[in-house]
């Protein structure tokens, strides 16, 4: 189901897309070139299923452009979305360590090309390079802490608490400081909504009261986050005008 990827390919396009990777940005220089010679190069269409929950996992995938859903499916066909992942994410990390089957669904949402790392490459290079094993287990760590936010917030908090939450995440994870922050999703209310474990039309009125708070505000398709607001409501208090 992949396919070569038809652009040009050289280890320096490779190393300037692993440098982008929150995993692989702190690596030494040597450990990085290496990573970029090793590392190759695939695409999917949009709407390809990369791999399904079950099957043989032993690769990761660094993103370089697109975006691809994580995603579990009960036996009566009903789909959570668990998150949506872009340019200099990850995904198959475990798949590297522990060589157990995929633990859910993959698909790409738009035209995606990963650079792919196989668990008996990594483990070379993991054996030589000490700081990459390290790297790993440090994003393996933010991971779990991500996991458990957001159990926290669908357990404990209600949906407009739990936008506010998962907006502050986004943020942590996007580019700029200050008080006031812009925001570009890359998801529409419907994979927010599925995110979340709510509805379209509920998610949309969330997104309605922290517009009417002054949280945020639409600049076309990006959102103008006043981060002391999102904080304050993050705990749960509601939203006023």
């Amino acid at each position: 189901m992949t396919q070569p990827e038809d652009q040009p390919d050289t280890a320096e396009t490779r190393l300037r897309v692993l440098r982008g990777c929150r995993l692989f940005a702190g690596l030494e220089p040597e450990t990085l070139a290496e990573l970029s010679r090793t590392m190759l190069p695939l695409r999917w269409p949009a709407g390809t299923l990369i791999f399904s929950r079950g099957d043989p996992g032993d690769v990761l995938l660094a993103i370089a452009r697109g975006r691809i859903r994580l995603s579990l499916a009960s036996p009566q066909g009903r789909e959570i979305a668990l998150t949506t992942l872009g340019p200099g994410d990850i995904l198959g990390e475990m798949a590297v360590l522990d060589g157990q089957p995929r633990s859910a669904d993959a698909t790409a949402l738009a035209d995606t090309t990963c650079l792919t790392l196989t668990r008996p490459r990594f483990e070379d290079l993991a054996r030589r390079h000490a700081d990459l094993g390290l790297a790993l287990a440090r994003h393996l760590a933010a991971h779990l802490r991500q996991t458990n936010f957001q159990m926290e917030s669908i357990a404990l908090y209600d949906l407009q608490a739990r936008l506010v939450r998962f907006l502050l995440h986004a943020l942590a994870r996007a580019p700029g400081k200050g008080p006031q922050r812009r925001l570009r999703l890359d998801l529409h209310q419907g994979e927010i909504a599925a995110i979340l474990g709510a509805s379209r039309p509920k998610i949309n009125l969330a997104f309605g009261a922290l517009t009417q708070a002054g949280a945020i505000r639409r600049e076309g398709n990006v959102l103008v986050c006043d981060i002391e607001i999102l904080s304050r409501l993050s705990e749960g208090e509601p939203a006023a005008p």
